[in-house]
């Protein structure tokens, strides 16, 4: 049964397929395919799209995405420490849960003044860098409805998609900067944002000229780690 329902994957791989696409793909009985097809169907791993054909699912997607984000927190923790070593300064990964974004990963400054963000700190999407590296590549409509309440602006975000990456000054915590940068998953999707945060006195009001090469590189590596995985 499980090499039959790996045929019928196979079969939609390429894109969507009808009923009789599928018995021709798989050579299997049309009764069978009707019926693995549905069962698949009724689990999200397979769905239909407007025409009424079948293709690859929702929740293909979601393991995927799932496998992708375990891989990120296991890599997760050298790239912050390398990146903490590099700009002197707090580090940290967060991913976003619904109008949230978590701080699930990071790595302090062993002495100093630093910026201490707790693992599960559940921040605001409304102001901070990594809130704008989190809304500049979202759908248009999420991203106006997150705008009503947030610091920043339509032309803010736009320079971040410009740049690919962000800066606040003060914006969520008085005497605080920060620099963030977008950890891409599947589909080139946004799945965390990596960011330095420390006192204004050190990183200036111009943050991004001191530590967005680094971040930059940062969340490369862990990108990269995402991508080797697909394969």
């Amino acid at each position: 049964m499980v090499d039959k329902a790996a045929a019928i994957f196979n079969a939609l791989e390429p894109g969507p397929a009808t009923l009789a696409d599928l018995v021709a793909a798989t050579g299997l009985a049309r009764p069978t395919v009707h019926r693995l097809a549905v069962a698949l169907e009724h689990h999200r791993l397979v769905s239909r799209d407007t025409r009424g054909r079948f293709t690859l699912g929702p929740r293909l997607t979601e393991l995927t995405e799932a496998t992708g984000e375990d891989l990120l927190l296991a890599t997760a923790s050298s790239v912050l420490a390398q990146l903490r070593d590099a700009t002197g300064e707090s580090a940290q990964l967060y991913r976003r849960q619904g109008e949230l974004r978590i701080c699930v990963a990071t790595a302090e400054p062993p002495a100093g003044l630093h910026t201490i963000v707790p693992i599960g700190s559940a921040l605001p999407m409304t102001a901070g860098s990594a809130a704008q590296v989190f809304l500049a590549w979202e759908e248009p409509d999420r991203l106006h409805r997150g705008l009503r309440d947030a610091r920043f602006t339509a032309t803010t975000l736009a320079g971040v998609r410009r740049r690919g990456w962000a800066q606040s000054v003060a914006e969520r915590e008085p005497g605080v900067a920060s620099v963030s940068a977008p950890v891409r998953g599947p589909h080139n999707r946004v799945v965390a944002v990596m960011s330095v945060s420390g006192p204004i006195g050190r990183l200036t009001r111009q943050p991004g000229r001191l530590h967005a090469p680094a971040v930059l590189a940062a969340a490369a590596k862990l990108t990269q780690a995402l991508k080797n995985s697909e394969v």
